[in-house]
């Protein structure tokens, strides 16, 4: 893994989340180019018919560890996505878009803070009965995991310093040094699809506060957390952001677990169906507020049955 000599607290935190088990500090296999757009198909391929109806949904047969309580794994400082409020609430887009779920289920939330790297290995291994961190449902991550429908496409955006001379994705070449949280879809294809070695680092605060320290010159990130992170005064902007509806995201579960993968898909289109996701969609990402930008490309959440209300 290459590290910069001049930033101790990112290898520091870096040699850590090794420690922890926190897996391959590269990714391997196939390489996911997420910035071809959709594939409708390969969508299709994973994405439900339809759902089990709400009432027909049996509690006691969902594995959980705790009957009655989704124990949820997620970051805490991915804004808008996941996080942890000032309040000491977990929150944010994903984390809402669950409790609602969880409502329809009539399923207490609980969320503990994890690493991302170590997140998909701990529901695997059942220490969390739900991942939630804007996971992109890459087919390499479904040999570890099952995943619900999509309820959530992405972008990917370049973040550096505002005389970067870094513009945007053509100018992320050899001796460029990217930054990238390690594990994630970024890593991936910066790692194989570009075919360079990144700078990788444990969470998204250290990794953005490389790009404003000049310790890396750009990073790529998933745009949401690029927005939640660049600030007024921080000397630093998204030079490009582009769609990526390549993998949708979606919440992981344990891939043997269909009860409770069934049971969240059945929940997400119930608050597909009552317009809570077209809400809280418009709510935590202001730049979506119409239909258009919630559904671009063909692209739409939950099963191919459930139809997103209009306006």
């Amino acid at each position: 893994m290459k590290w910069l000599t001049t930033a101790p607290v990112a290898l520091a935190l870096a040699v850590s989340l090794a420690a922890c088990g926190g897996g391959s500090s590269q990714p391997s296999g196939t390489p996911t180019d997420a910035l071809k757009g959709s594939d409708q198909q390969t969508l299709d391929k994973y994405t439900t018919a339809d759902v089990t109806p709400i009432d027909k949904i049996d509690k006691t047969k969902l594995g959980l560890i705790t009957e009655g309580t989704l124990r949820v794994g997620t970051l805490s400082d991915a804004p808008p996505n996941i996080f942890i409020d000032p309040s000491g609430k977990f929150t944010g887009y994903d984390n809402e878009l669950l409790r609602a779920i969880g409502d329809k289920l009539g399923l207490k939330v609980e969320f503990a803070s994890t690493d991302f790297s170590a997140l998909l290995s701990q529901v695997a291994n059942k220490q969390f009965d739900v991942g939630s961190s804007s996971i992109s449902t890459t087919d390499k991550r479904r040999e570890t995991v099952g995943f619900t429908n999509g309820y959530d496409f992405g972008y990917m955006a370049v973040v550096t310093k505002n005389d970067s001379k870094v513009k945007g994705f053509a100018d992320l070449k050899d001796g460029v040094r990217i930054g990238v949280v390690q594990g994630t879809v970024q890593d991936d294809y910066v790692t194989n699809t570009l075919g360079l070695e990144p700078v990788r680092f444990p969470d998204y605060n250290t990794v953005y506060a490389n790009v404003k320290s000049g310790q890396v010159d750009a990073w790529v990130a998933p745009s949401q957390q690029a927005t939640g992170q660049v600030k007024d005064g921080d000397n630093t902007k998204i030079a490009e952001k582009v769609v990526n509806t390549q993998n949708f995201t979606a919440y992981a579960v344990n891939k043997d677990n269909k009860p409770l993968i069934d049971a969240l898909n059945a929940g997400l289109d119930a608050v597909i169906a009552d317009g809570t996701w077209t809400k809280l969609t418009a709510q935590w990402y202001t730049d979506r507020p119409t239909a258009k930008e919630q559904t671009p490309q063909g692209w739409k959440p939950g099963s191919k049955a459930v139809q997103v209300p209009a306006k």
